[in-house]
């Protein structure tokens, strides 16, 4: 039941980076979350919606692997392996609060899944 509950935690937390890297991106209080200015936000707009894209699909990988049941458990695994890297990589290149909002919870929702919690 833990590993659900964080496995639907971790969907949700990239459907609302979706919305926020591809629609509210220029928002002043989606601008005030990523430390960007209105220029920056306004020039990087295609790039943060490439992003918020790759994010539904991290949402909709981790959805679909629970939908499947059992089933679905490697492409889970694969999942949220995925989220982890990714949130690695940004925590390295772009913020380390990344490693707090993604890879951190990733790598609970994925240890919770491994233990079958």
């Amino acid at each position: 039941m833990i590993a659900l509950i964080l496995c639907l935690l971790i969907a949700a937390l990239h459907l609302y980076f979706l919305v926020l890297e591809m629609f509210r991106w220029e928002h002043p209080r989606t601008r005030a979350a990523f430390g960007t200015t209105a220029d920056f936000a306004k020039a990087s707009k295609v790039l943060a919606a490439n992003q918020g894209l790759y994010n539904g699909f991290l949402a909709a990988a981790v959805a679909l692997s629970l939908y499947w049941g059992e089933a679905g458990r490697p492409a889970l695994i694969f999942s949220l392996a995925c989220v982890i890297v990714a949130g690695l990589y940004g925590a390295v290149t772009a913020s380390r609060k990344i490693l707090f909002f993604q890879a951190l919870p990733g790598a609970l929702a994925l240890a919770a899944v491994l233990a079958r919690v």
